[in-house]
């Protein structure tokens, strides 16, 4: 993954987890493993432990510790209401900021279309 995309991702990881979230309540290594699935294939579990933590802490989930046949308790994660609503303001943003930087990369792709 180059710097330019770890970078973007920084930015919106925590939006695209809440939404994983969304769908179906999950565990660090299952979070993980569906990123990987869509395609992030270069996320490491420490990023998305880390990133859980952060919004554990700012509320956006509720956490259930439920037994593993392995090891300790697994925390599974659930999105709460003040997730949904962060959820929500997320898309919001998303599609505010890819409509214009799809209508300034049209522009510069076809700027004779300009004034047509």
């Amino acid at each position: 993954m180059s710097k330019q995309m770890t970078e973007m991702l920084k930015g919106t990881l925590e939006g695209i987890v809440l939404a994983i979230l969304a769908v179906q309540p999950a565990y660090g290594y299952e979070i993980t493993a569906r990123l990987r699935e869509q395609g992030f294939s270069d996320i490491v579990e420490g990023t998305v432990y880390a990133l859980l933590v952060r919004i554990e802490q700012r509320g956006f989930v509720d956490v259930a510790k439920v037994p593993s046949e392995k090891g300790p308790p697994r925390k599974v994660y659930s999105l709460n209401a003040q997730g949904s609503a962060y959820l929500e303001e997320f898309w919001g943003s998303w599609s505010f900021l890819a409509e214009r930087i799809e209508q300034l990369h049209h522009h510069i792709e076809h700027p004779q279309e300009e004034g047509e």
